[in-house]
């Protein structure tokens, strides 16, 4: 895979592609949601399969936790840094609430 040339992807990553593509800042989702909304059910782990290959797509990766909230393993200080920035609550390496719009 191409990170840059999506022409040569997966029907499966280009609609994972897509989801991620519409991640704005603050938002929030499982690797999971990721996969059931890309018509892909059960391919959380294929989600983060695309995150790891397609780095250089520029995907928001770290909009992306796992079921249980915890932050990317290796990446926790970045990732906590950058969802900080967006107003995402993070604490002992988890994340909380997330700012709502318009409070």
């Amino acid at each position: 895979m191409d990170p840059l040339d999506r022409s040569t992807w997966t029907d499966f990553e280009r609609a994972a592609a897509g989801v991620l593509d519409g991640l704005e800042p603050g938002d929030l989702v499982t690797y999971g949601e990721v996969a059931v909304e890309a018509g892909y059910p059960g391919a959380a782990r294929a989600v983060g399969s695309l995150l790891r290959r397609g780095s250089g797509a520029g995907f928001p990766w770290w909009r992306v936790i796992s079921a249980s909230g915890k932050l990317l393993v290796d990446h926790e200080v970045e990732q906590a840094c950058r969802l900080r920035a967006e107003g995402v609550v993070v604490s002992n390496g988890r994340v909380g609430p997330t700012r709502q719009p318009g409070r």
